[in-house]
């Protein structure tokens, strides 16, 4: 009798370990959402434009 419940047991205890293995994965494979960008662009415009004042104001220093 206890030989038969030990056969019976171990690939039900198998079944369920895996069951719980297979929960702690499904979390893993939800996408996860976009990371917000670093920069939207309108940083490196404002960058370019500052530099090409500052060229402009240079080019404007040495003419005069």
């Amino acid at each position: 009798m206890m030989n038969s419940m030990r056969l019976y047991a171990l690939p039900v205890i198998g079944f369920m370990f895996m069951a719980i293995l297979q929960l702690g994965n499904a979390q893993n494979m939800a996408p996860s959402p976009a990371p917000p960008p670093s920069s939207d662009g309108t940083a490196i415009d404002q960058g370019i434009a500052y530099i090409l004042m500052v060229l402009a104001l240079a080019i404007t220093y040495l003419v005069h």
